[in-house]
């Protein structure tokens, strides 16, 4: 009775939610002894606590072994939780594993166009991922998984849903065109350019207001100080015009004072000593 899909259960894409998984994967699940030991008798609440414990997502590895992730995927195909619970899984950004297996399962059980308006938004994590696989781990980025999803055909092994391509829906008027992240950045830089360029003219504008008004009046008729009149005074004692410009040294004037008044015919030139 544990492997049964809860009563009430709705079909999707026609048939019944486990019947999603392959058979061959189905049946290795159930025979597994994680599943056996601790998906039995969880709940949306209580499967949280085993999702948040998960360290890895992927599909079947070593001799055909199912992985955490992958019990706990068909654990909510047979739960069929709200899609209230499911959107809270996607919004608890810290247990990135529990988002991941959110978004598996939204891929697998919601129409087209609610996958792509609310798969596309977690494009902006970019957070590793432990990818598990026969090979062994891998890293693999979030972004990576969400586009996986809406891309390929098969993810951890399992065949997704076929969906429609999101330019069929744009071209039906369905959904929107996607948004460019990358556009919505450059648009933004211009527009802080934009404001930046006008907040430094302002500030420009204002300083220069600023030191026009503090700067002092400059008149023509600017009063003297009294150092200048003294030097006005002096310059016209007794009518005698003398000059602001500083005299010469006392010794270079009397260095060429005395050069001027020795005559050449006075110096005293000593003979040549005939060789």
């Amino acid at each position: 009775m544990a492997n049964t899909t809860v009563k009430g259960a709705l079909a999707i894409h026609g048939q019944n939610p486990q019947f999603l998984v392959e058979t061959v994967i189905r049946n290795r699940i159930w025979e597994s002894a994680y599943w056996k030991e601790h998906c039995f008798a969880l709940t949306a609440e209580s499967l949280i606590d085993k999702a948040i414990e998960v360290h890895c997502i992927g599909g079947v590895y070593g001799n055909q072994r199912p992985t955490e992730f992958l019990c706990l995927l068909l654990k909510l195909l047979q739960l069929q939780p709200e899609k209230e619970i499911l959107i809270e899984y996607l919004q608890a950004d810290e247990f990135k594993y529990m988002r991941a297996l959110a978004a598996m399962y939204i891929r697998m059980t919601f129409s087209a166009v609610e996958v792509y308006e609310i798969l596309e938004p977690l494009m902006k994590d970019y957070r590793k991922l432990r990818h598990r696989d026969m090979a062994g781990y891998s890293l693999l980025y979030f972004d990576e998984f969400i586009y996986s999803l809406l891309t390929e055909e098969r993810v951890c092994d399992i065949i997704l849903p076929r969906i429609a391509k999101r330019q069929t829906l744009e071209e039906n008027g369905e959904i929107g065109p996607r948004k460019s992240r990358l556009l919505d950045a450059m648009e933004g830089k211009s527009e802080d350019g934009g404001s930046h360029r006008s907040r430094s003219s302002s500030r420009s504008s204002s300083r220069s207001r600023s030191r026009r008004s503090q700067s002092p009046s400059k008149s023509p008729y600017r009063s003297r100080s009294p150092s200048e009149k003294g030097r006005s005074r002096s310059a016209s004692i007794n009518g005698r015009y003398v000059s602001r410009t500083p005299s010469r040294s006392p010794s270079r004037s009397l260095y060429h004072s005395r050069s001027r008044s020795i005559s050449p015919d006075r110096m005293d030139v000593e003979p040549t000593a005939d060789v």
